[in-house]
């Protein structure tokens, strides 16, 4: 029988290996194998639980400090000349900690970009948290960078566009590569990395006008690395590939699949159809069809369209334009379920009871063939009374059954709980030459809803299959959110008067229990969002510790495989475990699945952040002619060198600079998330209404500044005031930190 450590050797053991803290690395050194995994599992979350360790996705470690050695990304020097870093993983609470870089004089150069391995020393009593020393420069690829060129005498200089640099590059005159004054280049390091002056760069690409409306999401692309073009033979491999007939494959053309998406939609990937069930064991039941596009069909592993699907691990989508993972011959021709053309599909067949739980499912490759590409709006308004030519005809054979399901499906939702966020999704609306013309929030109708459900049930198929099968896989994980952030939580909640239940094992239906006290309040939005910065992120994996989010044990991504490379893998697993043909799961694919789910997730992340950042250009953009106009908003972020504003309206996110607010010196509280003034002992904190006005708008990069008005209609204090009515900002005394402190402890006791 294995033997499972005790609590204090697995503490002993994560102290003296740093490095080597995920749960494999774990079992490993104990020898734990088999069900015996379980065990230990159950210990790292009770050690957890109790403040001992911080989980972070797999690997634990002690909560609020960064490991002694640590992966750390360099940033340029700032203008003492100190090379200061940030961790390339933080998940503490309040601002990431800030590490300066103590070189030796063995140390090779270290510049902007540089990612490093270094052995940390916690301080105290400066301006930054961490010292670090260097062990070893990981990658020495060339810097690159996006901006806009500025011609010189000497050749020219590039602006960079990225919010958080500020540094220009010089460029020589032979390396301008012809561009022109105020064109938007990408340049890459040219030399070694200088740790004085500007750093010199080359212009490798041309990239034209930076105010031009189709720039903005252009520049997303380019800064965040996301490949746009496909290679040629990835483009030939794609059009050489004939539709996929009947042979070997159920015929399904005779069932009214329909396609339900936005109206703007490139791709149609999903199809379904229900039917009461005919089943008398049944009564009240229904029987839901759904039809994913067989990519798996088209795109073989090891091929060349397989590559570079997995190198770019997901579709990336912009409001102007989207950067497909699969080539358009595929993904809006032959792997689109168009409607009247037959498509290769992977269905599922599921059976619920009346109350809505699924009571059995079956997998099927077939061929089908849709009656209707349908939209949200004209399925909703056919369900509401108001039919049109295309949805008429279709509405008590196909519309009015789907819905019925539907509404065995809630049941079944409402007892399981899962987290009921309510985050209205932005759309921002441009004109036909690019520009913004409006910024909206998304309807929330009940078909958007009844797709969602279908696609999860099906999601939740494909995933039990395949562990009954014991067929590899890759699941979707949301792991349970981390004891740091949930007191976070708590804390804001607390402040807003609500209350949020402590020393229990949490479920979603205890935060849904929260935001359902916060809605229809002023206090509603910040709850929400202050919910979601407490979930862990989802990630992709080979082990299946459930998804916290959905309230589900089991989750697969099987329904998207025409922008989702993860889909495809499972569509993959399905036809190994089915034995449906030569294109499944490879064994070579499995031994590295783990390597295949943590490059994905990082793709994912990369596309999230691309669409975030164009997100906030169009907003800059939008508001850029507004300049100098107040506007009303909600502070959603409190930080050591500002605080942040989300705006009425657009809902963009705009900086306060802590130099411009008020006239004293503010004390950042990060265990409190509060700023407070040192003369007024006024206090700042989430959720406050604010009044500012708009400063600044930078399209090219994103950035919005603002200046503080008021805060919940009162107008700022100012402190005491110098002779020029602003008193100097300096940093309090000790004695006065003390006398500081003091009043906040009081304050919270209230």
């Amino acid at each position: 029988m294995t033997r499972i450590p005790t609590k204090p050797e697995i503490l002993d053991w994560i102290a003296a290996n740093p490095t080597l803290t995920a749960k494999r690395d774990i079992a490993k050194a104990f020898g734990i194998k088999g069900a015996a995994r379980i065990d230990l599992k159950r210990l790292l979350k009770e050690l957890a639980n109790e403040g001992h360790l911080e989980k972070r996705k797999k690997s634990y470690n002690d909560p609020d400090r960064l490991p002694p050695v640590s992966v750390l990304l360099v940033n340029a020097p700032d203008d003492d000349g100190d090379l200061f870093a940030r961790p390339m993983e933080w998940h503490g609470a309040g601002v990431e900690p800030k590490i300066l870089i103590i070189a030796r004089a063995s140390d090779p150069a270290l510049g902007a970009g540089d990612r490093i391995l270094a052995r940390l020393t916690l301080v105290s009593g400066q301006d930054y948290h961490y010292e670090a020393r260097l062990i070893r420069r990981i990658g020495t690829n060339p810097a690159r960078l996006l901006g806009v060129f500025r011609k010189t005498a000497e050749g020219g200089r590039i602006v960079p566009v990225s919010k958080g640099t500020d540094r220009e590059w010089s460029v020589a005159a032979d390396a301008t590569g012809g561009a022109k004054d105020g064109e938007l280049v990408e340049a890459e390091q040219a030399g070694p990395k200088s740790r004085i002056g500007l750093q010199r760069a080359r212009v490798v690409d041309r990239l034209g006008d930076p105010s031009a409306p189709k720039a903005v999401s252009l520049i997303a692309i380019h800064e965040h690395g996301i490949p746009d073009s496909f290679p040629d033979e990835v483009v030939a491999e794609a059009d050489a590939k004939p539709p996929v007939g009947l042979k070997g494959r159920e015929d399904l053309r005779d069932m009214p699949l329909v396609t339900i998406d936005p109206w703007d939609a490139r791709d149609h990937d999903d199809a379904c159809y229900a039917h009461a069930d005919d089943d008398p064991k049944n009564k009240g039941g229904h029987i839901i069809w759904v039809a994913i596009a067989d990519v798996a069909a088209y795109v073989t592993p090891g091929s060349a369209l397989d590559r570079e699907a997995k190198k770019r691990g997901n579709s990336t989508y912009f409001p102007d334009r989207v950067v497909p993972m699969l080539p358009d011959r595929l993904s809006g021709d032959l792997c689109s379920l168009h409607e009247g053309v037959p498509r290769a599909c992977i269905a599922v067949r599921m059976q619920i009871d009346a109350q809505g739980e699924k009571i059995g499912h079956s997998f099927h490759r077939g061929l089908m063939r849709s009656p209707a590409s349908l939209n949200y709006e004209e399925v909703q308004a056919a369900i509401d009374g108001t039919s049109n030519e295309r949805t008429k005809p279709l509405l008590e054979p196909v519309l009015q059954p789907l819905y019925a399901a539907y509404a065995a499906l809630l049941k079944a939702r409402k007892l399981r709980q899962p987290l009921e966020l309510d985050l209205p999704e932005r759309q921002i609306v441009l004109d036909e030459d690019g520009t913004v013309s409006s910024v909206n929030f998304k309807d929330r109708l009940d078909a958007h809803k009844l797709i969602e459900e279908f696609m999860v049930l099906a999601n939740v198929a494909a995933a039990e299959t395949l562990i009954a099968k014991s067929q590899p896989l890759l699941f979707r994980v949301h792991e349970e959110p981390a004891q740091d952030k949930l007191d976070s939580l708590r804390e804001v909640a607390h402040a807003a008067g609500l209350n949020m239940a402590k020393g229990q094992v949490l479920k979603t239906a205890h935060l849904n229990r929260l935001l359902a006290q916060a809605r229809d309040t002023d206090d509603a939005e910040l709850i929400n969002i202050s919910t979601l910065r407490s979930m862990t992120q989802a990630y992709y994996g080979p082990q299946n510790f459930g998804h916290f989010g959905l309230a589900l044990k089991s989750y697969a991504h099987f329904t998207s495989p025409i922008r989702r490379y993860a889909d495809l893998i499972v569509h993959r697993a399905l036809i190994t475990a089915y034995g449906w043909g030569k294109d499944g799961l490879r064994a070579e694919d499995v031994e590295v699945l783990e390597k295949t789910g943590t490059h994905i997730s990082d793709t994912e992340r990369r596309s999230m952040m691309a669409e975030r950042d164009t997100t906030d250009r169009y907003l800059a953009a939008y508001l850029s002619e507004r300049v100098g106009d107040e506007m009303e908003g909600r502070v959603a972020g409190i930080a050591k060198f500002g605080i942040f504003v989300k705006l009425d309206g657009s809902g963009a996110d705009g900086l306060v600079p802590m130099r411009s607010i008020g006239a004293e010196y503010f004390h950042f509280d990060r265990e409190a998330n509060t700023l407070m003034g040192s003369d007024t002992g006024m206090v700042i904190s989430l959720g406050q209404r604010a009044t500012v006005r708009l400063t600044e708008a930078v399209p090219v990069t994103g950035g919005v500044a603002l200046e503080l008005l008021a805060l919940d209609g009162k107008s700022l204090p100012k402190g005491r005031s110098s002779p020029a009515g602003r008193s100097p900002r300096r940093k309090p005394t000790k004695a006065k930190r003390r006398t500081d402190k003091t009043k906040r402890k009081v304050s919270r006791k209230r």
